[in-house]
């Protein structure tokens, strides 16, 4: 949950990709929330969360916006939309991001996504991620979103 990092971790690692981290209040409605409940809004650069919002979920939005172009940013309300290289490439980066918030890491941000429901060929996102995910790699460093390391370039696709 959101509520178990430091607000300046995440709230930092937006605004390397000039997002803003904005709190809605407990009980509230998120606003520009796709999923509902306690899943995290998109509105613009802003990505909405509540002290429930699960991390997976915030990364997994934020790197909505990372992955999709400008145009798509410019009307981003909501819906990232977003076809299925870019889908893969929005859970590798959430996972490499994880690892720079301190409170979270990549074994944590791995065992959430199996707790949600994400799905994949091997069983599980550790799999995944290890053993399946060289198209995402790549997708990723052909947009210059990481480089050749595999580490966040701290780019936006352009």
């Amino acid at each position: 949950m959101c509520s178990e990092i430091a607000e300046k971790g995440l709230a930092g690692l937006l605004a390397r990709y000039g997002m803003q981290l904005e709190w809605v209040a407990t009980g509230q409605s998120i606003p520009g929330t796709f999923w509902g409940d306690s899943e995290a809004g998109l509105i613009g650069n802003h990505l909405l969360v509540r002290h429930d919002t699960p991390l997976h979920s915030a990364l997994h939005e934020s790197c909505h916006y990372i992955c999709m172009d400008q145009q798509r940013r410019d009307g981003l309300h909501t819906d990232a939309g977003g076809g299925y290289d870019e889908e893969n490439g929005v859970n590798y980066l959430q996972i490499l991001l994880s690892d720079f918030i301190p409170e979270c890491g990549r074994a944590r941000m791995l065992a959430d996504m199996d707790e949600w429901g994400y799905s994949y060929r091997l069983g599980s996102a550790r799999a995944w991620f290890k053993q399946d995910a060289e198209d995402a790699r790549q997708w990723l460093l052909g947009y210059g979103l990481i480089d050749e390391e595999g580490v966040p370039t701290w780019q936006l696709r352009s």
